[in-house]
Order: structure tokens, then C-alpha cells, then sequence
């Protein structure tokens, strides 16, 4: 099957989550970006719950170092998140959800239920 071909920027969210899977196929990143955006939700917790924006700082920098190391070292391409930050922030947060619900797999993506 052939992959769709995306041109950034893209308009529709819809068509960009689309393309935001396709740039999160290798399982290590995966697990590395499920891995940051849980410890960027304990510190954007503890910033809260402390009131102390430095956890707020600590939470964006582990959720994007451990997404950008898995995009430079596994799947090989660069973030979306340079060239479309909203969307690409708004996707970490649905990919985190669509793992956790079970749609998308960290151990095979032939075990996906949504086209990734």
C-alpha cells in the first residue's frame, strides 16, 4: 500500500493527525513519546499543585526531548512541531490518548486499530 504523500502546513486537523501517525510508526519513539507526555502530565501536575512554574518548564522539556530523540535517533525525520506546534502539541496529547484507550499499540503496529 502506498503512503499518502502530506504538505506541510496543513489546514484540516483531521488530514494532519493522519500525517502525525505516519511520522510515529517505530515503536521506540512511540514509547518514548507516550514516556515524555506522562512525565510532562506529573510535572504540569506539580507545577499546579505547587504553583511553581519551573515544573511547567520541566514538564515541556522532558515530554519534547523524549518525542525529538525518538524522531532524530528511531524514526529518522524531523517534529512536526517545527513547523506546525499547535497541531503537533494537540496530537501528543491524542496519540497519548489513542495508547491508552488501545487503538494504537507499543508493542506491534500490526495490533493498531486506527491507520498509522
Amino acid at each position: 500500500m502506498t503512503q499518502p504523500q502530506f504538505q506541510l502546513p496543513i489546514k484540516n486537523y483531521s488530514e494532519f493527525y493522519r500525517f502525525y501517525l505516519t511520522e510515529h510508526r517505530n515503536i521506540s519513539s512511540r514509547r518514548l513519546h507516550a514516556l515524555g507526555s506522562s512525565v510532562g502530565l506529573y510535572f504540569f501536575n506539580k507545577a499546579i499543585r505547587q504553583r511553581k512554574a519551573k515544573y511547567f518548564v520541566y514538564g515541556l522539556v522532558s515530554g519534547y526531548a523524549c518525542a525529538w530523540v525518538g524522531h532524530f535517533v528511531f524514526e529518522k525525520n524531523k517534529p512536526a512541531s517545527f513547523k506546525q506546534p499547535l497541531y503537533s502539541f494537540i496530537s501528543d496529547w491524542r496519540m497519548l490518548a489513542d495508547i491508552l484507550r488501545g487503538n494504537l499499540s507499543l508493542k506491534d503496529r500490526a495490533l493498531d486499530k486506527i491507520e498509522s
